[in-house]
């Protein structure tokens, strides 16, 4: 039987940046399937040959009518190498990503040659929008409701990355629970384990906190940093740096915030680490840091805190609750000066940090891993597959 061609579609991030899509890429591979990607162009796209990949130089945007911009030309680019895909090597399964739910445009006229579509589905992006800009209304809110219900009815099957996006694709997508399968964004078992600690990454204080990835308007950086702000310069704990490994469009206003509140020499903003310098990162610190405030996002920083073993502090949301219950401190929602609190409780208190920690590394290991979430992720993949094949041998698909 020839093998599973699957074409995997994301627009706001490269592959090289996208750890899930990466994660998903080398599942596929290692079941033998042969993989494609388009994305954006990014140096570290290529980091595993046995992918073929299929980018376009980015065109970021600004604020709404930039993101249009963005979101048509990312489009146009990604249209024409899918075209590029199915006639150079061919498809049989398309995989399209959110956010921005927009490639449903894409993967609609390939189901009518039988393709099979899998929406993986793992933000809101009327959550997001609404966090960005306070709006749940006005024409761009309800465009997006319509994008996302349109991915969601337009996908064969869905991914959902939780237990709350797939309440969310039942219920305001309208289709079928045994159309929505949970698959977790958990880290791969074979990247865990001790690793030394590197003294020089807490820049000559006694303790460290960390805050790794993404930083959006959404993702509460603003609230961490308030908090870092009050145990600084209210609670006078000095003794304590703090690290924002990661990139996003609010580094610039956080930097600002940083310079403007005295906190330049307690926290810094290295930009985008590689994966060797996030996990010798994390190995290093005491604490880390989760402010989202979102109810349905999975909290992949805390994930990965977890799995090396690492506390971290976090506001009491939905599936932040339900991930790191056990391996954390939770603090009421907003609340910076709980927040700052519980940080320097952590710091003070070293017998706690390991009984938190090791807890996280326990639950990873047997819940959370990406070698469990797989394992369903891989069986939907080859069921639609082979679903493509079989229709194909039997003279109605393309």
């Amino acid at each position: 039987m020839k093998p599973i061609r699957v074409l995997l579609m994301v627009e706001n991030v490269a592959l090289g940046r996208d750890h899930r899509l990466r994660k998903h890429a080398a599942a596929l591979v290692a079941a033998g399937m042969q993989v494609t990607v388009i994305c954006r162009k990014d140096p570290a796209n290529r980091e595993n040959p046995d992918v073929r990949v299929l980018d376009y130089p980015a065109g970021d945007g600004v604020g709404k009518l930039g993101f249009i911009r963005e979101y048509a030309w990312s489009l146009s680019a990604a249209a024409v190498l899918t075209v590029r895909a199915v006639f150079s090597g061919g498809v049989d399964v398309v995989q399209v990503s959110s956010t921005p739910d927009i490639y449903f445009l894409l993967a609609a006229p390939l189901k009518w040659f039988r393709r099979r579509v899998i929406f993986d589905f793992k933000d809101l992006s009327p959550e997001i929008y609404q966090a960005r800009y306070g709006s749940a209304d006005g024409v761009m809110y309800r465009l997006l409701r319509r994008f996302e219900r349109a991915s969601l009815r337009t996908a064969d099957h869905v991914m959902a990355v939780n237990a709350s996006v797939r309440s969310v694709a039942i219920d305001r997508g309208g289709i079928g629970s045994d159309r929505v399968t949970v698959v977790g964004n958990g880290p791969w078992l074979a990247d865990l384990g001790t690793r030394a600690a590197q003294p020089a990454l807490r820049r000559g204080y006694p303790h460290l906190c960390v805050l790794v990835g993404m930083m959006g308007p959404q993702d509460g950086i603003d609230l961490a940093l308030a908090a870092i702000d009050h145990l600084v310069n209210k609670m006078g704990r000095t003794d304590t740096a703090f690290t924002f490994a990661g990139i996003g469009d609010y580094v610039p206003e956080a930097e600002r915030f940083v310079e403007e509140h005295g906190l330049a020499a307690w926290v810094s903003f290295p930009g985008w680490l590689t994966r060797d310098e996030v996990y010798d990162l994390l190995s290093t610190a005491d604490v880390g840091l989760e402010p989202n405030l979102e109810e349905f996002v999975t909290p992949v920083k805390a994930m990965e805190y977890m799995a090396f073993g690492l506390p971290f502090v976090a506001f009491d949301v939905a599936e932040t609750r339900i991930i790191g219950e056990g391996a954390s401190e939770l603090v009421p929602t907003g609340d910076v000066v709980a927040f700052a609190e519980r940080i320097d409780a952590l710091v003070r208190n070293p017998e706690r940090r390991a009984e938190l920690g090791a807890a996280g590394e326990r639950a990873v290991r047997q819940r959370h891993s990406w070698d469990r979430q797989q394992v369903p992720y891989l069986a939907v993949v080859e069921r639609l597959g082979h679903r493509k094949h079989v229709t194909a041998v039997g003279g109605t698909a393309a």
